[in-house]
């Protein structure tokens, strides 16, 4: 879908038609309803650590997460010590900041403990929209919203949960990310798709 015979649709603006990554993601990722509970976790923790910095430069350093934070198996990073997290502090392959790494741990030990209650990100997540993605009906002139009622709604119930950078805007780009709100505008040829 991202190859040289797809250059000229019509796609949201942000996707930048320069980087592959970042097409493919657009493309066949975001937007779409996600139900994956290792993506759900993996997508909170990025979309945090991209609090300060650029969605492309988390995206250009996605593989590097998954191979630091063990494939984002929630068991093992709840489980990290102090050499860990000076090993992730020294890896270049990702952001070496100290608070969004201890978040991360924060994080999968918050996700174990809403696992074993609500039984995951899925359930817990998509009760809020009663599993169906909410169409939102923007245009290339812009108009989304950077937070919702909604998304303040998630994200003062994760706070209280224990999770970490889940600020209402963080939460917003999750949950377009996760295809929680389809977000595309409608010039976009993902519009429709993702709804079929």
């Amino acid at each position: 879908m991202t190859d040289s015979a797809s250059v000229s649709i019509t796609r949201c603006t942000w996707a930048n038609p320069a980087n592959p990554r970042y097409l493919a993601y657009h493309d066949e990722e975001w937007g779409q309803p996600c139900h994956d509970e290792v993506r759900l976790f993996e997508m909170l923790n990025l979309e945090g650590a991209q609090a300060g910095l650029s969605w492309e430069t988390i995206l250009n350093k996605r593989e590097n997460y998954w191979r630091a934070f063990d494939g984002w198996n929630a068991k093992k990073i709840a489980r990290y010590d102090q050499d860990k997290v000076a090993s992730l502090l020294a890896d270049a392959g990702i952001v070496r900041n100290r608070l969004k790494v201890a978040a991360t741990i924060t994080n999968a030990q918050a996700y174990l403990k809403l696992q074993a209650e609500l039984g995951g990100l899925d359930a817990y997540l998509w009760a809020f929209v009663d599993g169906q993605p909410i169409q939102n009906q923007w245009t290339l002139l812009g108009g989304n919203p950077a937070k919702t009622p909604l998304s303040d709604r998630i994200s003062k119930d994760l706070a209280k949960r224990g999770f970490k950078f889940v600020g209402s805007t963080i939460i917003y780009a999750y949950m377009q990310a996760i295809g929680m709100v389809n977000d595309h505008c409608v010039e976009c040829y993902r519009h429709l798709a993702v709804q079929e």
